[in-house]
């Protein structure tokens, strides 16, 4: 349905040549700016509904008191498929920090909540297929419990900002849930429009992007130089993202015109990986809480956690 829009749109109304650079680059925008959007609304409204019933403080109890192993499968379970947005992520800090869990577990979550966006898995899913999305998530998985394992061995709590550790539980807590379906249902629309209002922007700039690759840059300049045996390209992947300012959902469209031109999995898996989890933003929103050092370390352990799970995806491919 969504190709044979930009079909119609590209080749039909505007008259545009299949196999030409303009026209392909049309289609492709189109194609992906309605099927994207679809997903994001769908998706964000049903992840509003499950919102209104999973409050940040409820997934601190889950990991509360806990094991360390089982508290860092929860937490990364719960990072994977609970909707909150990097502006939840300071207040749920704190507030894993005064629930007496340990840090290393608190930055698994960190890591895992942006880097397996429940939005973005759903529209990968939509937009790439089964495989690559779950390849994306287990990749996913397996660095942020590697990622908060590493960072728990460098004692970071002497990083944490001292007002963190002062601070009253009751400063933390998040407004109350709504009950009736009613309250969800108007809620969630809320969320569509806020998300949708704040990302679509980003999400435009990403399907042009990927658009003009799709179009206009030729196929043996991808192989020569983003192909599987490019080593470079995927630390390449890795520091091109980090300035890149974002989401996961934003470059979906980037990654699906990488993929069709042949770019090697991995470094695709690598920049996607980069933007979620080591964009700037985030960067500045996990200032707040911890010191530069604290920082760098973590943007250090990420960088060279998704330059080898790149390296590795593309061996085998």
């Amino acid at each position: 349905m969504f190709e044979a829009l930009g079909n119609l749109v590209a080749y039909r109304w505007l008259g545009l040549a299949s196999g030409n650079p303009l026209g392909d680059a049309v289609q492709f925008f189109v194609m992906d700016t309605t099927k994207i959007f679809t997903l994001l609304v769908a998706v964000i409204y049903g992840m509003g509904l499950l919102r209104a019933l999973l409050s940040p403080e409820r997934v601190r109890e889950y990991v509360r008191g806990k094991p360390k192993w089982l508290a860092r499968a929860l937490a990364i379970t719960l990072g994977a498929v609970t909707p909150f947005c990097s502006c939840s992520s300071v207040p749920l800090f704190i507030g894993f920090v005064e629930a007496g869990i340990p840090l290393g577990v608190t930055f698994s979550f960190l890591i895992a909540s942006p880097m397996i966006n429940e939005v973005a898995a759903v529209v990968l899913l939509g937009v790439l297929g089964w495989k690559l999305t779950l390849l994306y998530i287990a990749s996913g998985l397996q660095v942020a419990w590697v990622g908060g394992t590493i960072m728990e061995r460098f004692r970071p709590e002497r990083w944490v900002e001292a007002y963190v550790w002062k601070i009253h539980m009751g400063e933390t807590q998040m407004p109350e849930l709504p009950k009736t379906f009613a309250e969800r249902h108007h809620y969630a629309l809320h969320e569509v429009r806020e998300i949708v209002g704040r990302i679509w922007r980003w999400v435009l700039i990403g399907i042009a992007v990927g658009a003009g690759f799709h179009g206009f840059v030729p196929e043996a300049w991808v192989s020569s130089h983003l192909g599987g045996d490019a080593w470079y390209s995927v630390p390449l992947a890795v520091l091109l993202g980090i300035p890149l300012y974002s989401n996961a959902t934003g470059v979906i469209p980037i990654a699906e015109a990488m993929l069709g031109k042949g770019v090697a999995l991995g470094t695709v898996l690598a920049l996607m990986m980069s933007i979620a989890a080591l964009s700037l933003p985030e960067m500045l929103i996990l200032r707040k809480v911890i010191r530069w050092p604290a920082l760098a370390l973590y943007a250090g352990v990420l960088a060279v956690a998704f330059t080898l799970v790149g390296w590795g995806f593309n061996f085998l491919s």
